[in-house]
């Protein structure tokens, strides 16, 4: 009898060190909504599937307790999963056929928005049509990809220093080759919205013709001005509700680097309204497993694996 009392005692202050742990992660029964879109472009390109399912796994490991729900290939998730989802991520192909915009969804997401929940835009799905999803979205995600006046050239940014925010703890200064979209469509005077990855993109990266992604006199001029452009952004909306924007994302590879890879894990914690340790959220990611799930697209070297449809 005095040994189980003397577990229990001993178990109950572990418990107790364990929660107030500096760095600790304490999920809360937090859910995390992660969305990836339909297989689009070459090998290692657009991995949506895989890049979702390697944030889930990162996640899971990462943070006990947290309630991570995937949906893979453009499957849209039921109600309930959206009515419980703390945040939402979004990792799909954009424009006019981003999934949030098909088949009458803004109302759908306009009701999470409304109740405060949180949202996660990456690379493409940055991307709305001016007329459609734009409004909505340049209030919900602080920004995003207007056409014929933001631009998606390849090119490497590099980010020398981060600001002072939850979503850049643990995150070290990096550089990475990317299609790192700019010349985004903010909300007007940057209203709730705090620039997290900047850099000076060169005129080189508007060598192509004008066009609704290509360029127009409007980026020109400000990349003549030498004006700094956003690529990653935190927004806390007016209802408390927190979004974070990334343009970055079309290499699969980028998420083997590990910098990139904390500040959207940490992403998600923040707008999911959880507390970020001080030293951002751990992960470890091998060779493999950076190959693993990824679409099979004609000129694949590696036979991949299937992606489970679901986790939970």
């Amino acid at each position: 009898m005095r040994r189980r009392i003397f577990m229990l005692l001993t178990g109950a202050v572990l418990g107790a060190w364990t929660l107030a742990t500096p760095g600790a992660i304490a999920a809360e029964g937090k859910t995390a909504l992660l969305l990836a879109g339909r297989p689009s472009h070459g090998p290692g390109e657009h991995e949506h599937n895989a890049g979702i399912l390697l944030l889930a796994k990162c996640l899971k490991e990462n943070v006990p307790g947290l309630n991570v729900i995937t949906h893979l290939s453009g499957e849209w998730p039921s109600a309930e999963e959206l009515a419980k989802a703390d945040t939402i991520v979004f990792y799909a192909d954009g424009g006019g056929g981003h999934p949030a915009i098909q088949q009458d969804r803004i109302g759908q997401i306009e009701k999470q928005m409304k109740r405060g929940a949180g949202l996660v835009c990456i690379h493409y799905a940055v991307e709305f049509p001016k007329e459609k999803g734009g409004p909505e979205f340049v209030n919900w995600l602080g920004g995003y990809f207007e056409p014929n006046w933001s631009v998606n050239p390849h090119w490497t940014a590099d980010f020398k220093s981060l600001p002072e925010h939850p979503v850049t703890r643990g995150v070290k200064p990096f550089s990475s080759n990317d299609e790192w979209y700019y010349h985004m469509r903010f909300r007007d005077g940057m209203k709730g919205v705090s620039p997290i990855l900047t850099d000076l993109p060169t005129e080189a990266t508007l060598t192509r013709p004008d066009g609704p992604h290509s360029g127009n006199p409007d980026v020109r001029k400000a990349i003549a001005n030498k004006e700094p452009q956003h690529v990653g952004w935190a927004t806390v909306r007016e209802d408390g509700g927190r979004a974070f924007g990334f343009t970055g994302g079309h290499f699969h590879r980028g998420w083997g680097n590990e910098d990139q890879r904390k500040l959207l894990l940490n992403a998600i914690l923040w707008t999911a309204k959880m507390d970020v340790p001080a030293g951002g959220v751990p992960s470890k990611v091998t060779a493999e497993e950076l190959t693993d799930n990824q679409d099979p697209k004609p000129g694949s070297k590696k036979a991949v694996k299937p992606a489970d449809p679901k986790a939970d």
